[in-house]
């Protein structure tokens, strides 16, 4: 059989609430389900859940089906690849430890079917949101991750939870319109790198617009969308990308 190599990002799971969160923990665990006899690699690109901090002895409860369905897949040999999202870059060693899975804190070039991928959650890039990116400096920081630790659980944990809420009331409707590819950041930082140094496709989240768009010469961007609204995902056959939806209707998808 044909192995495939499949992308996907932005589950947030745990928002909004615990019934709708279950309930998109579910379709997730159907559509891996649906992977594994011709998966080869899965590259998981950011914010699976909408608040990760891993304590010493402590992780976030819940999530238990995808996790368990992730160690699954890579205890049949599947190499799993996560990318540090806004929301869940505080990732430390749990992933590694017990799904076996690669941890990366930016975007990475990557050599697959005999094409150059540039992969990242694309939080941060390109012009503009100079105050998120002086927040993601001070948030990465060593200190301000110990800092936050010596918080119970119960308290940092809750905290988060509210400035991830708020975070995404701030946002609202603005994710759900395309705005043009000259006022696309992502676009944008795409469109520098290509003439910077070409690659075939650049795959980012973070947008949660499921999205299509040429960079020229010769490459694509591909926004991954998210799970909430369109639950779409890219797959990789025989070095072409395709920008798919799993039980919802593809014509969601922004192309160019």
């Amino acid at each position: 059989m044909q192995k495939r190599i499949y992308f996907l990002s932005d589950f947030h799971l745990g928002a909004p609430d615990a019934a709708s969160s279950l309930d998109r923990e579910r379709t997730l665990v159907r559509f891996l389900d649906s992977i594994k006899s011709d998966a080869q690699e899965i590259f998981l690109v950011g914010d699976l859940f909408d608040f990760w901090f891993e304590y010493r002895l402590v992780v976030p409860k819940g999530h238990v089906r995808l996790l368990g369905k992730l160690a699954e897949l890579s205890d049949l040999g599947i190499p799993l690849h996560f990318f540090m999202g806004n929301h869940d870059m505080w990732v430390k060693d749990y992933f590694q430890k017990e799904l076996n899975m690669q941890v990366y804190d930016r975007p990475v070039l990557f050599e697959r079917q005999g094409k150059k991928l540039i992969v990242g959650h694309g939080d941060g890039l390109g012009p503009g949101d100079h105050g998120y990116k002086r927040l993601k400096k001070l948030f990465r920081h060593p200190l301000a991750q110990w800092l936050f630790g010596l918080l119970p659980p119960a308290i940092g944990i809750g905290t988060a939870n509210y400035f991830s809420r708020k975070s995404r009331a701030q946002t609202g409707a603005s994710e759900e319109v395309f705005l043009g590819a000259e006022k696309e950041w992502l676009i944008q930082y795409a469109n520098r790198k290509q003439a910077e140094q070409p690659v075939d496709y650049y795959l980012f989240g973070h947008r949660h617009l499921p999205i299509d768009h040429p960079i020229e010469p010769g490459a694509r961007y591909i926004n991954l969308g998210d799970w909430i609204r369109y639950q779409t995902y890219a797959v990789m056959d025989e070095g072409m990308i395709a920008l798919k939806a799993f039980e919802r209707p593809e014509s969601t998808i922004i192309r160019s």
